[in-house]
């Protein structure tokens, strides 16, 4: 790992890690916890998690199997000799085929399936999507597996747009259900595949959620599981949907007395427990969410460099965690790093896009 002023780049040992982390995470069926919804007479087949999901059966559970996906796809992305070492392209192959992906989809259509993973895992999806279009341009495979996922993705943008069409209120927890969170990811999709009906969906429901909140309660978070913030989460979206002179005058509303001890790393007490290993995961969204606004601001908002540095802070804390250590972690934390560092490792020394 090397630094460059205020930030972190990873170089290619490290990118090489976390594409055998994902490669481990992808191809390990158990431990696995197992969410399932049983419907009178709707399915006969046996209780299997690798047969109703043969793309997405390891990392513990359904969203972490997808979140270790779309890992593997941006080293490949960005450090394709590190993947490519590896072994990415044929463990994508293996598992983004189309006879894979048709299954996942009957599950997501089916009895099943009608509430499974909404929105965290849904919109994960559509990050994965999402990084295989960027891939397209660079590596032939991506376009193999692109259209192996798009019937899913499809599926899983219009039912999150429909979603969120109909949602009077947003879901302001620091865990899965976490609404801003979603968009963010989902809105990231809508932007890579040019999906304009789930953009104006998510811009909608966000304007009408958060536009008029002020003064927001900093000192209630974080909470012991949380892994994101939704002050932060939820700043970052307006930061998305506004133009930045109108931003900044909304943050300077939401936040008035400063970030406070969001700028803080929080304090992680075990991280054996699947639970409070979450609070590694916090750090790195936080830091995600923090660079996301600053970039919104307008050049020589004083608080730019207030959060850019809560952002380095907040990174260097929780990114030791992400590789080699208790599994309640290593499972996904690495693509939370990989989210907070955005382009930060890729071969050329530049700075993430936002």
């Amino acid at each position: 790992m090397t630094r460059k002023g205020a930030g972190v780049r990873l170089d290619s040992g490290l990118a090489a890690a976390f594409a055998r982390v994902a490669i481990a995470n992808i191809k390990r069926p158990l431990p696995h916890k197992f969410d399932h919804l049983l419907v009178a007479g709707a399915d006969t087949r046996p209780l299997d998690h690798v047969s109703l999901h043969p793309a997405f059966f390891g990392s513990y559970d359904w969203h972490s199997a997808v979140h270790m996906h779309w890992l593997l796809v941006r080293v490949l992305r960005l450090q394709p000799l590190a993947a490519a070492e590896a072994g990415a392209a044929n463990l994508l192959d293996d598992q983004l085929t189309a006879e894979n992906l048709a299954v996942e989809l009957a599950y997501c259509a089916g009895p099943a399936g009608k509430t499974f993973e909404r929105p965290y895992g849904w919109a994960w999806l559509l990050a994965l999507r999402a990084e295989l279009e960027r891939l397209r341009g660079t590596n032939p495979g991506a376009s193999g597996w692109a259209e192996a996922v798009d019937p899913l993705a499809l599926h899983l943008a219009e039912r999150l747009g429909a979603f969120l069409r109909v949602a009077p209120y947003p879901i302001r927890v620091g865990v899965h259900a976490n609404t801003a969170f979603a968009c963010l990811l989902a809105g990231d999709y809508a932007r890579a595949c040019g999906d304009a009906v789930l953009a104006a969906a998510i811009s909608q429901a966000a304007s009408r959620w958060y536009a008029g909140d002020r003064n927001a309660p900093v000192m209630y978070e974080p909470s012991q599981t949380d892994f994101l913030s939704p002050i932060l989460c939820e700043a970052a979206v307006m930061a998305d949907i506004l133009p930045s002179p109108r931003f900044a005058e909304w943050w300077g509303e939401f936040l008035p007395a400063g970030l406070g001890s969001l700028a803080e790393p929080p304090v992680v007490s075990d991280r054996s427990d699947p639970q409070v290993a979450h609070l590694d995961g916090l750090s790195l969204s936080r830091a995600w969410c923090l660079e996301r606004i600053a970039a919104a601001l307008p050049g020589g908002h004083p608080q730019r460099a207030v959060l850019m540095a809560a952002a380095a802070a907040n990174l260097e804390a929780g990114l030791p965690h992400t590789v080699g250590g208790d599994y309640v972690g290593e499972h996904w934390l690495a693509s939370f790093a990989a989210l907070a560092l955005g382009d930060l490792f890729a071969p050329v020394d530049r700075w993430r896009e936002v």
